[in-house]
């Protein structure tokens, strides 16, 4: 156990361990809130008659929120240090939260992305501080690990968002009467948020910087340069553009995949409460049943529970691994996994969708570690960066939509009655579009080194070590 706590301890002893964990709470925070928003395409394509490609105007609202703030937040950060930077982010999101009250009555679609767009520019704030706040709470070579480590509340918080997102959204009176009652939830977060922004007020924050890897090369040679010269830097803005978007269109698409593309459920399942309630509640077409929008929610918190269990894994994996080697490795499975879902091949390519999850969590905090590694004070002004590649997750929703819009048609090979004699689309075509992405993500892990000058020894926490 003292080894445990060695990576929150400076190379001069001092401890960070109780920072650390109030600061992993706004992990928790920010993927409750994107949970509670995953769930929300599926609600406003039955309550507003959207296509998949109209409905994923949430994860545009999103995500746009994210790329509008990640730069003056980071500024603002540069120049009045972490607390006020957290306690503005937190004030954001509490407003957001309360906005849910008024768009609830004015029940225009504008109105609920208003709201997703204010919570989503003060959860840009926390992820802007936080991501490399944690880096620099302790030793460097334990970075990695302690992103990974903050990370893991992060999958907590994934778990438990889908779940109330679902209680709130999908009720039995259906879409009209669960949109009287949308707001409860973020009503709730707005108040959390307001206590923990009180208590940033008055705990004490370091203000704390890595060793910049580059100066001294800088100062001798005489030149001065840009992040961007930095190649590991701008890969990374790349990496995690191409992560997020491939994430946004999973996450965002999974209720709509297990309702339409989940093959004939075995009659030990039929009418439970795993696919959406009592027997009254299921499904039933041609002796087929099939999970209703309330039971997929169950089973995206299920895919969280993975999505956690791969940050754990992940982290000890680290110990023998090297951070950018991990990244690559985990990025090729996934390709694997998009493979096996756009293929439809019954219980396999849910069994991958699942799987994908798990491939899945290393990703941003990794992508985040390797980007500003060696950036010194500038890994703030580049994790702002970093932070609004998150732009991506607002493209690839809408792509995937279009793709299994257009080309999700229902034919004999995919052997699958549908509810409504045929017009629904199928939803596992669109998942062709993510692959790209996690090839992309493959080939900046495994080149790294190259483009960074540097082993990957420093970031990585090699086995015994704690």
């Amino acid at each position: 156990m003292t080894k445990f706590f060695d990576m929150f301890r400076s190379p001069e002893g001092k401890s960070y361990g109780v920072t650390f964990a109030l600061v992993s709470v706004l992990f928790f925070l920010w993927a409750f809130c994107n949970g509670m928003i995953d769930v929300m395409d599926k609600h406003f394509q039955d309550l507003l008659h959207l296509s998949r490609s109209q409905s994923a105007w949430v994860q545009f609202a999103h995500y746009l929120g994210y790329f509008l703030i990640a730069l003056p937040a980071g500024w603002l950060t540069e120049k009045f240090g972490y607390r006020k930077g957290i306690i503005a982010g937190l004030l954001l999101v509490s407003l957001g939260g309360f906005w849910f009250i008024p768009a609830t009555h004015i029940q225009q679609f504008w109105a609920f992305l208003l709201g997703v767009c204010l919570i989503a520019m003060g959860l840009t704030f926390l992820e802007t501080i936080a991501n490399p706040y944690t880096t620099v709470l302790g030793d460097k070579r334990y970075a990695a690990t302690r992103i990974n480590l903050a990370q893991s509340c992060n999958g907590v918080g994934w778990i438990f968002g889908p779940i109330v997102g679902g209680m709130f959204f999908y009720s039995e009176g259906g879409a009209e009467a669960a949109s009287q009652t949308l707001y409860i939830p973020y009503v709730i977060v707005a108040l959390i948020v307001l206590i923990i922004a009180a208590i940033f007020m008055i705990v004490p924050l370091p203000e704390l910087n890595t060793e910049d890897a580059y100066r001294a090369e800088e100062k001798s040679s005489g030149h001065h340069k840009s992040i961007w010269a930095h190649l590991h830097f701008p890969g990374a803005v790349v990496a995690q553009f191409l992560y997020v978007a491939a994430q946004a269109g999973i996450f965002s698409f999974f209720i709509n995949y297990i309702v339409s593309d989940t093959p004939s459920l075995p009659d030990w399942l039929k009418g439970s409460w795993i696919i959406g309630g009592d027997a009254g509640s299921a499904q039933q077409d041609s002796g087929l049943s099939f999970f209703t929008e309330k039971g997929a929610t169950k089973l995206l918190s299920a895919a969280f529970i993975l999505f956690l269990g791969g940050r754990l894994v992940g982290a000890m994996l680290m110990r023998s691994i090297k951070a950018h080697t991990l990244l690559g490795l985990f990025a090729l499975a996934n390709v694997l996994m998009m493979i096996l879902i756009s293929l439809k091949i019954g219980w396999i390519s849910v069994t991958a969708l699942f799987l994908s999850f798990f491939f899945m969590s290393i990703m941003f905090p990794t992508i985040f570690a390797l980007g500003i590694w060696g950036l010194g004070v500038r890994a703030k002004i580049a994790s702002s960066f970093i932070v609004m590649a998150i732009m991506g997750g607002a493209i690839m929703p809408k792509l995937m939509g279009w793709f299994s819009d257009e080309y999700g048609v229902v034919t004999s090979w995919y052997g699958r009655v549908m509810k409504d004699g045929g017009s629904d689309k199928l939803m596992s075509p669109g998942f062709i579009v993510p692959l790209f992405c996690f090839v992309v993500i493959a080939l900046y892990g495994f080149n790294w080194s190259r483009l960074s000058g540097d082993t990957g020894e420093g970031i990585s926490v090699k086995s015994g070590t704690h």
